[in-house]
């Protein structure tokens, strides 16, 4: 019962910490949109910031009861090794959008690029996913 629960609260806080990373590329894109205009430039670097300090809380959460997971229940394999890269890789991504929120909107990519880039979560969850369902190696 305790493995089933451990797994619950892993997955709920996976969850949450993915929809921060789906979501904060969205606020640099509008950054980017809205151009020079303060209050909203304001406005969307203080959404930024509430949900990327959200995101590394979820994210621990999610790291403390897969930790738990791992430690008590015993489980390895190549594929876990395979997963937790691409979850590394995608904590980078989610940190270097973090640090997008500071720059001046004139220093951002363009939105048309920065919407491309934010294709990439979903290929990175994707493999994930695969990963833990289909555990090849």
């Amino acid at each position: 019962m305790l493995y089933v629960w451990l797994k619950v609260l892993h997955i709920l806080f996976v969850m949450a910490w993915v929809a921060t990373v789906f979501y904060l590329p969205r606020i640099v894109v509008n950054m980017a949109e809205v151009g020079d205009v303060p209050q909203v430039q304001a406005r969307l670097q203080l959404m930024g910031k509430r949900l990327y300090r959200f995101g590394h809380v979820m994210f621990g959460l999610a790291v403390v009861f897969g930790a738990s997971i791992w430690i008590f229940i015993g489980i390895s394999g190549g594929w876990l090794h395979a997963k937790l890269t691409l979850v590394a890789v995608m904590m980078a991504y989610f940190i270097y959008f973090g640090m997008m929120l500071k720059c001046n909107p004139s220093q951002l990519p363009t939105p048309k690029a920065l919407r491309w880039v934010n294709e990439l979560p979903v290929l990175l969850l994707a493999g994930i996913l695969y990963l833990v369902i289909a555990k090849p190696f």
